[in-house]
């Protein structure tokens, strides 16, 4: 693939060498590349959800969430034209297979024994390799066009990269709408599939968990059709769900009722991230953690057809969206190391060797990209 010199890319290459707190993105199906880079090097965490800015959360929703205050950063934004790009495929090893379905078989006995729906395990593979980051996220702004693709450094914190498929929240002034995301299976050229009946159940746990939750919280909502979607090599189950918020507290009830959500962590949430805390052999950190931008303002302009007004011109008003994504599919770059963070939901039916494949095939999504 021949290798673009555009002025976004200069300007990664730039903010790198000053090594400022800084995130470039490219939100699902779209071609700019916002470039939100803060002008101090401080530490911002978030007190509330009617802050603006973009925001980087954890896994443990009782740590603190890192933000980049709007008024503390400085934003571009630029058109990105994606090239065709031919990566290889990385061989996997099996180092951490022994671990990992040890780690499931302890789950479903878990599950079993409290009658527990669904906990989420994950692990974390590492690459020994010094990254180059520029290349890197250009392959995934070129691979991965269908979902939120980004890359994250705070120098006081570290740097993270990636293209998940998976909304926590986004919102337009009042209106909402969220994901039940479970089930995976690779993509093999038809998104005319079957899907087993673990699958089948799990995504209905998701499901229904959130709209109880919602409803919990009264916030009317309604679930859509579940369909197969793709995210890159892979196929997931997908379900829409839509509301409208009376007032803007709404949002952190919301995202406090979802986060970490069932996808990511399982059912009973706090049982399951009890569990998750309690037996996987490291930290997450921000893995299934989530991020984007919060209470963004964005002017829109609409037709004036109204008849008294004889040049019926363009008006404009402002808007308000947050578009929160939960970070699947995600690497962290240490200096001569990339760690590569990848997972898959339990039941009581599951076969631990197959959710252990299963975690190779969605490590594949990053190893592919890496130069």
């Amino acid at each position: 693939m021949k290798r673009t010199t555009s002025t976004l890319l200069k300007n990664l290459s730039l903010v790198l060498a000053q090594n400022k707190p800084f995130v470039f993105y490219r939100k699902p199906n779209k071609k700019l590349v916002f470039q939100v880079v803060q002008t101090d090097n401080n530490i911002h965490y978030l007190e509330d959800f009617n802050q603006s800015g973009f925001v980087f959360a954890p896994f443990n929703n009782q740590e603190k969430t890192i933000v980049f205050p709007l008024d503390k950063s400085k934003i571009h934004q630029e058109n990105f034209t994606v090239s065709t790009v031919n990566l290889k495929e990385t061989a996997h090893t099996n180092f951490q297979q022994k671990e990992h379905t040890e780690l499931v078989k302890n789950g479903i006995q878990y599950i079993k024994k409290n009658q527990t729906p669904k906990i989420v395990l994950s692990r974390r593979e590492t690459v020994n390799k010094t990254l180059h980051i520029v290349n890197t996220f250009e392959n995934l702004l070129n691979k991965y066009t269908t979902a939120f693709v980004y890359i994250w450094h705070h120098p006081k914190i570290g740097m993270w990269l990636g293209a998940t498929p998976e909304i926590l929240i986004q919102t337009k002034n009042k209106h909402f709408k969220t994901m039940a995301l479970a089930g995976t299976q690779s993509y093999k050229n038809t998104l005319d599939v079957s899907w087993q009946q673990k699958e089948i159940e799990e995504h209905q746990f998701v499901s229904n968990y959130i709209f109880d939750e919602l409803t919990k919280e009264k916030i009317s909502c309604q679930i859509h059709q579940t369909e197969t979607v793709k995210a890159g090599n892979l196929l997931h189950l997908q379900a829409m769900i839509t509301g409208r918020m009376k007032n803007k507290n709404e949002l952190g009830k919301i995202i406090n009722a979802l986060h970490p959500t069932p996808a990511v962590c399982g059912l009973p949430k706090e049982t399951a991230k009890q569990f998750i805390l309690e037996n996987e052999s490291y930290d997450r950190e921000f893995y299934t953690g989530f991020l984007g931008e919060l209470n963004f303002k964005t002017d829109s302009r609409k037709r004036n057809n109204n008849r008294r007004n004889i040049e019926n011109h363009a008006y404009q008003f402002t808007e308000i969206q947050s578009n929160l994504f939960v970070n699947l599919r995600c690497m962290q770059v240490k200096k001569n190391q990339i760690y590569i963070y990848v997972g898959g939901g339990i039941t009581k039916d599951s076969n631990p060797e197959k959710e252990y494949l299963e975690t190779v095939a969605k490590a594949q999504v990053m190893k592919s990209i890496i130069q």
